[in-house]
């Protein structure tokens, strides 16, 4: 990187995720509990899980970010301060809004915490970021509709006194950062995306109904396949993150609070080791490899694509499995995984660990562990649940990543 290098904010749906963002390099994290969240649908943490995903995170020198950025009611700005109390006292660094009111709760009953403005509040202007740093924010997270441009002479306009937060990696909302009623319309008020409930009408495959024939439906297609109107291209800025440095961002944050562990653990780890000087290009094929929709640079550089024919999402691996401990013996490193999904015995899988390149392993002599403690030969199929143990050329660390391609 060609200026002072920036924060990478990683997202943890519960504390399984939270575990990955760690090992891989984040240098903070956000998350949220069940209620007040813009994913009411993740995993999210519970009281007990917060208080020991911050001391968690703290040994590891990692913020913690706590998201309670919905639009709020009465009923919710009512049950909050308790909770903001518990969350002072359990170190939370900060804490992401963009309701005024909800704002004010913060400042007054967990002053410690520092106050970071949503991208739910569509800050784009120099103006507005002062106006919320009159308000406390000491942190503004963009609205995700600015271009490059534009948010370099933001920064001009503002100089130093609040830091700019982005978006680089995930998904994208074809509503005004996320303004979006279709759902509650179609769903119900339980569905609402300003509440975190979004059922992502956009992403559904529509049709085309003629008012005087009803019952014929016309599939909208687009080179033969269904056209996905609303449903937005992911967003990928791994290439571009000198230019948003440059730009005078602060941090950039990866989407994904309702994605699993190898979501979390593969961009994290694509995004951590090209902030630390390795070329983009040689990155680019982890990304292609997770979980995810034809990628674009959003509205950096001017107005997106919004695509056509992407409904569904896009995958080259699948997480086999996950290191649980390493032993050296009889001049062999024996690891011990977790088994996630099903796989072959004798399969390659890649490998990630933070601050290596991808590495190969072939998934051979097998042990399976069994309930008695005592190690014995495996199956030729691994199992989803089971703990093993193979051989390896080199150490591995809990919480290295075994995948397989597809």
């Amino acid at each position: 990187m060609s200026c002072m290098p920036m924060e990478l904010l990683a997202p943890a749906q519960g504390p399984e995720q939270l575990a990955m963002a760690l090992h891989f390099g984040a240098d903070a994290v956000y998350l949220a509990a069940p209620r007040w969240g813009m994913r009411a649908g993740a995993r999210n943490f519970s009281d007990d899980e917060l208080a020991q995903g911050v001391a968690l995170a703290h040994r590891a020198g990692v913020r913690v970010h706590l998201a309670l950025n919905t639009v709020m009611t009465d009923e919710d700005a009512d049950a909050l301060p308790g909770y903001l109390g518990q969350a002072q006292e359990m170190g939370v660094d900060a804490a992401i809004v963009a309701d005024l009111g909800a704002m004010e709760l913060v400042r007054r009953h967990a002053p410690r915490l520092e106050l970071h403005v949503s991208t739910q509040a569509s800050v784009m202007s120099a103006a507005a970021a002062r106006a919320y740093a009159r308000l406390g924010a000491r942190r503004i997270v963009l609205a995700r509709e600015m271009t490059l441009r534009q948010i370099a002479e933001l920064r001009r306009r503002l100089g130093p006194e609040v830091e700019l937060e982005v978006f680089a990696h995930g998904s994208m909302c074809v509503a005004y950062s996320g303004r979006c009623l279709l759902s509650a319309e179609m769903m119900g008020p339980e569905r609402s995306a300003s509440h975190g409930a979004c059922a992502q009408p956009c992403r559904w495959r529509w049709q085309l109904v003629e008012e005087r024939t009803p019952g014929r439906p016309l599939p909208l297609e687009s080179e033969g396949g269904a056209s996905y109107l609303l449903s937005s291209h992911d967003l990928c800025l791994l290439g571009h993150l000198d230019r948003l440095c440059e730009a005078g961002v602060d941090a950039i944050k990866v989407e994904g609070r309702a994605k699993g562990c190898y979501y979390t653990a593969c961009v994290t780890n694509a995004y951590r080791h090209v902030l630390d000087g390795d070329p983009p290009a040689s990155w680019m094929g982890e990304l292609e490899a997770v979980s995810h929709r034809p990628y674009s640079t959003g509205f950096l550089f001017g107005e997106p694509r919004q695509g056509e024919g992407h409904g569904a999402y896009a995958r080259e691996r699948t997480m086999v499995a996950v290191v649980e401990g390493c032993d050296h013996a009889d001049d062999a490193w024996l690891v011990r995984v977790a088994c996630r999904n099903r796989a072959a015995a004798g399969r390659m899988l890649d490998v990630l660990s933070p601050g290596h390149p991808v590495r190969n392993l072939r998934m051979e002599g097998l042990e399976l562990l069994g309930g008695d403690g005592t190690w014995s030969s495996a199956d030729a199929l691994v199992r989803n649940g089971a703990t093993y143990r193979l051989r390896c050329p080199w150490p591995l660390e809990a919480g290295d990543v075994l995948c397989a391609r597809s």
